[in-house]
């Protein structure tokens, strides 16, 4: 673990929250997922330092971040984009988790000025059944407010959600109790636009790329990371035993030392 500095930046209109471990000649843009927040990435930005500066994105929507209503899939590439090229940054390496991956690859094919090499944990070239049977988590009915953070995560686990950990991280205390920082509707709606075919991105760039997948993942299907990787040259498929969807977590040193090792062969 490190410590990033929390940062603000003023994107397309909209009031971009991100995280900076402030040291490294390469960087490495990182994009969480759905209902995530840059800090995730505080134990890859240690694990990589010196040689590698990690610069976590808060998306729109979530975290400290603004929202402005449109959650689609361009809105987020364009952010990057307008980010990367605000901080004077490019060309980096942009890594990135589920929905954060998929941006990442997206962004490789509509501005590859920007992006040296990609890493892409478990986002997917396509999102939708029956490749993914269940793309959207539906957290419609979740509670908005909880009079404390044990009921919170007791609500959230209630509906089917083994380990509220990963969301909960979004969880603050309000004047009328506890809640998350990201919008339920939002959410919906972001995940809803990310349903789709995305295959012609992902086959889109050229620049080297490492995908990450954990066997035990209930968002890609194995056999669809291994036709990623067969299909797109230069791609490299690292998969994890025993590990989820949230692969960083599941097994934080394993996978630091895989992008480590992809980035030192860079």
């Amino acid at each position: 673990m490190t410590f990033m500095t929390e940062r603000y930046a003023t994107v397309r209109g909209l009031r971009l929250a991100w995280l900076d471990a402030g040291a490294g000649d390469v960087v490495v843009l990182a994009l969480h997922g759905h209902f995530g927040r840059a800090r995730m990435f505080a134990h890859l930005a240690g694990a990589l330092g010196p040689r590698y500066r990690v610069i976590a994105l808060e998306q729109r929507g979530h975290g400290h971040s603004g929202r402005d209503g449109d959650f689609g899939p361009d809105a987020y590439v364009a952010d990057a984009a307008a980010f990367l090229r605000d901080l004077g940054a490019g060309p980096v390496v942009v890594l990135g988790h589920s929905m954060g991956g998929v941006v990442a690859f997206r962004l490789a094919a509509r501005h590859p000025e920007l992006v040296r090499a990609l890493v892409v944990e478990e986002g997917g070239a396509v999102n939708r059944p029956p490749d993914v049977p269940d793309p959207v988590l539906d957290v419609s009915d979740w509670p908005r407010r909880a009079p404390t953070l044990d009921a919170l995560r007791r609500a959230i686990e209630a509906r089917g959600i083994p380990d509220a950990g990963y969301f909960l991280d979004s969880a603050v205390e309000r004047p009328d109790g506890w809640g998350l920082l990201f919008d339920l509707d939002d959410m919906m709606a972001s995940q809803r636009a990310l349903v789709g075919d995305w295959w012609a991105d992902w086959l889109g760039s050229a620049c080297p790329a490492l995908l990450v997948h954990g066997l035990d993942s209930f968002v890609l299907p194995t056999a669809l990371a291994r036709r990623m990787a067969a299909r797109r040259p230069g791609a490299v498929l690292r998969e994890f035993p025993g590990c989820g969807h949230w692969v960083h977590d599941d097994d934080p040193a394993g996978f630091a030392r895989a992008v480590r090792e992809f980035l030192d062969g860079l």
